[in-house]
């Protein structure tokens, strides 16, 4: 029987692996929830053996149910006919499914009737269900929206939506861009208004709305009459209803199985979720976070299945009288395919655990009994999340988009053909890096985080962690490239030119992930010998690409931007 977790080595590694004692002991009020509800763990070795056999549950489905229905939900899709979105009867029982095995709360408290699981495990699991439909993951990562009424909405709005959420009754969706407002979130138009009685109404459009045919809806609008910018917008809550109206579905390039909307808003009533005016400034950053989350184990997860696909097909084909993964050119792919994965899907729970960490202090502070070492610790998570978070995302999902391309390659024209997975999963790769944000928009998000090296605090932990044998000269390589990255670093802060810095950007970004991924890789290998010629070939690799960009970022050259510009204009 196929399953998701089980034949995953690496899933397995990080569970066993990755430090979550103080994050889970947090999200655990230090396991006294045990004392209240069946659900909670009453210990560390009682909430990993729950979250491994859950996500051996979820692997299962996936590899047997979910992945056998993919293609004909990929070929079929959703169904709109006068208004109205009926998705396939396949992805109808993909929820239910997983409504059965009681994911659909996954992350909700227990008092909700969710099993209060941290953003890692709901990270895996959102792996492994991209991996058998990626399509599906949008459906089922919607629960962010769930996550955001328990921690902006008042009590009567948690004690009324989250129960219906954490039991599969009700789905939701993000309703943030509209057709003249992309990326530009602060451009929304929306209009939310109230009338003499105090009651919220709102109209307008919205535009690429994933699963906007859902039951309730968190809507950005514009609450201040005169506001033109972030300040003006505020967050709100509606249902479904005959002013609601879905205008149309997109007929998209890929994730053919989730209905991606057009929506009008007609005086649609709705809540006030939060303070008014922090819709854009507090409530959305806080959605993006986990929606980074979200679509970077996604698009590890596409890249897995087309990573496997690649291998299974390069095993079997023969060419030349000999197996084509015994050709150079194509087992050299195979292997650089797989170290970029390992490199992605690394990054990726080093930040879910910062996020982890961020989310159980921050609610420590701001509901228990906090100490001085408590609010630093806070602190410092909310700086580490803001930096890892984005860093993860551009990583893992330009990593899908180049691990489906080269699937494809490994495939030849067969690969080009509808009748093998891989030109799905190059399709539905292609946007895990433009939506909730470009992975250009990841760059300035995290550069910030960068040039204040928020991060040094982890690399002085990883560090220090001991390595013996060939690990310790490969870690030495990692250390000078992190004293040279300070010196880039400062080279471009000195400069002090905002439009060289913003070029050197990416650079900077992707030399800081060089770092992070090299240390741990190392790091990791000393768990399991097995990996250290994975952490050999990643850093050896990173060097290169690490110097090449140290040499133009450093190059002194203030041609560089007239340059580009030029080779534009011509």
């Amino acid at each position: 029987m196929a399953n998701y977790f089980t034949d995953n080595r690496d899933l397995q590694f990080i569970l066993n692996n990755l430090d979550l004692e103080k994050a889970v002991a947090l999200k655990e009020n230090d396991y006294k929830y045990a004392e209240q509800y069946d659900t909670a763990p009453t210990d560390l070795s009682d909430a990993l053996d729950n979250y491994k056999r859950v996500l051996e549950n979820i692997g299962e489905i996936c590899g047997e149910n979910i992945e056998e229905r993919s293609r004909t939900v990929d070929r079929e899709g959703p169904h709109f006919e006068d208004g109205v979105v009926t998705y396939h009867p396949l992805t109808v029982k993909n929820l239910e499914d997983l409504r059965k095995a009681d994911v659909m709360g996954i992350m909700l408290p227990h008092k909700y009737g969710g099993i209060n699981f941290p953003v890692t495990v709901y990270a895996m699991i959102t792996e492994m269900v991209s991996r058998a439909d990626a399509s599906l993951q949008n459906l089922i990562g919607l629960q962010d929206i769930a996550d955001t009424i328990c921690e902006f909405g008042n009590e009567e709005q948690k004690d009324k939506y989250l129960p219906l959420f954490a039991a599969g009754i009700v789905d939701g969706s993000m309703d943030l861009t509209e057709p003249d407002s992309g990326s530009d979130l602060q451009s929304v138009r929306l209009r939310a208004y109230q009338d003499e009685e105090g009651n919220w109404f709102l109209n307008g459009n919205k535009r690429f709305i994933t699963n906007g045919c859902a039951k309730v809806h968190l809507v950005l609008a514009r609450s201040e009459e005169g506001s033109s910018d972030g300040r003006g917008l505020s967050m709100f809550i509606c249902e479904a209803c005959p002013e609601l109206v879905v205008r149309r579905i997109e007929d998209k390039l890929g994730i053919h199985g989730v209905a991606t909307c057009e929506l009008q808003y007609n005086d649609v009533p709705a809540q006030l979720c939060g303070l008014r005016r922090r819709g854009l400034t507090k409530y959305v950053m806080s959605l993006m976070n986990g929606a980074r989350m979200a679509i970077s184990a996604q698009a590890i997860g596409i890249a897995e299945a087309a990573y496997r696909e690649a291998r299974k097909y390069a095993e079997e084909r023969k060419q030349f009288k000999l197996e084509i993964d015994k050709l150079p050119a194509v087992y050299d792919m195979l292997s650089k395919m797989k170290i970029k994965l390992h490199a992605a899907r690394t990054l990726l729970y080093i930040a879910s655990r910062s996020v982890d960490l961020r989310n159980g202090y921050t609610h420590l502070v701001e509901h228990g009994n906090p100490t001085a070492e408590d609010r630093k610790q806070m602190k410092y998570y909310v700086r580490l999340a803001a930096l890892l978070t984005p860093m993860c995302k551009a990583l893992a999902t330009e990593v899908s988009n180049e691990v489906a391309y080269d699937s494809i390659q490994i495939h030849g024209g067969t690969g080009f053909m509808r009748d093998f997975n891989v030109e799905r999963y190059y399709r539905d790769a292609r946007i895990t890096n433009i939506y909730e944000g470009t992975t250009q928009l990841q760059v300035v998000a995290a550069i910030g985080g960068v040039m204040q090296r928020v991060g040094e605090t982890l690399y002085d932990e990883l560090k220090a962690v001991e390595v013996t044998g060939p690990l310790a000269r490969l870690k030495e390589k990692v250390a000078e490239l992190h004293e040279q990255q300070k010196i880039a670093v400062k080279f471009v802060a000195d400069k002090k030119d905002p439009a060289y810095h913003d070029l050197m950007a990416g650079k900077l970004v992707a030399m800081e992930t060089n770092i992070l991924v090299g240390y741990t890789l190392i790091n990791d290998a000393m768990k399991d010998t097995d990996r250290a010629v994975i952490a050999e070939q990643y850093v050896n690799n990173a060097v290169s690409e690490f110097e090449k960009n140290f040499k133009i970022v450093t190059s002194d050259d203030y041609t560089i931007i007239d340059n580009h510009r030029a080779v534009i204009d011509y």
